[in-house]
């Protein structure tokens, strides 16, 4: 097992990333392309320089995302607000990029916060291969899973690879018996539109067991990113849903039996 591990960045006091209080470390390296990713400079791993745009002193910098950290050093960050986790019934969030990209590291700092009884949660994508997934299972005691387009080609389009791994593991975790919380990112006119709610619902409506939801509202957070490390926008500026647009697609899915929530 890997006893170091490359992170971007570590949110503390975080509320929307699992139950509770919670520790949320970014891992860096990912699988996907999204068009929409709020954190685009995650996606290749290791560490990098980037250029970026200071806005204030209008002039380009570099600056040096992700950096190097060992099992120890993050449990320690970790273990320092326990106090709240347990007051709260929080814990530890895994997110990226996609943290099953550096599954060795992963499964060394999940074992450690099993150990000291710290609630465990992995935010991922479910591109990964299966086995990954097998070796951190014991340890994760709630996955946050993303579903995006159900139409292949059109995942294949916005988030430059095929969804058929992500739908198979996502099947096995249900199996398995894991707890999942399914997640919808909702990106005006790609996957919020009539017919992938209306595929995204019979997917879900298949599966053994119909895990919670969460429907998360576009959030134009990822043009200020790519325009800062200098990225190229592919998807042009979209317009923030309306809360009325928001309701209708909540109300598909309570129709249909699948209780939901909108998340922030």
């Amino acid at each position: 097992m890997s006893k170091t591990g490359i992170i971007f960045d570590i949110k503390k006091y975080a509320i929307h990333d699992g139950p509770g209080i919670r520790t949320t470390i970014f891992l860096k390296g990912c699988s996907m392309g999204c068009q929409w990713c709020h954190n685009p400079e995650s996606k290749n791993f290791g560490v990098e320089d980037f250029a970026v745009k200071d806005r204030v002193k209008k002039i380009t910098k570099t600056e040096t995302v992700g950096y190097e950290v060992t099992v120890d050093e993050l449990l320690n960050i970790i273990k320092k607000d326990k106090v709240f986790y347990d007051e709260s019934d929080g814990g530890v969030t895994f997110s990226g990029g996609e943290p099953t990209v550096q599954t060795n590291f992963l499964l060394s700092i999940l074992k450690e916060c099993k150990k000291a009884n710290i609630h465990t949660v992995v935010d991922t994508c479910g591109e990964s291969s299966w086995k990954n997934y097998v070796e951190i299972n014991e340890y994760v005691d709630l996955y946050l899973y993303d579903l995006k387009l159900i139409d292949n080609i059109r995942h294949n389009k916005y988030t430059g690879v095929s969804n058929q791994r992500i739908h198979a593991n996502l099947k096995k975790l249900l199996e398995s018996g894991k707890d999942v919380e399914l997640r919808i990112p909702l990106i005006p006119g790609i996957t919020d539109t009539e017919q992938n709610i209306s595929d995204l619902i019979n997917f879900i409506k298949s599966l053994k067991s119909i895990p919670s939801l969460t429907l998360l509202p576009y959030n134009p957070l990822n043009l200020d990113k790519l325009d800062r490390f200098c990225m190229e926008n592919k998807i042009g500026k979209l317009k923030v849903q309306s809360e009325q647009k928001l309701f209708q697609i909540k109300q598909k899915f309570i129709v249909n039996g699948i209780d939901v929530i909108i998340g922030e």
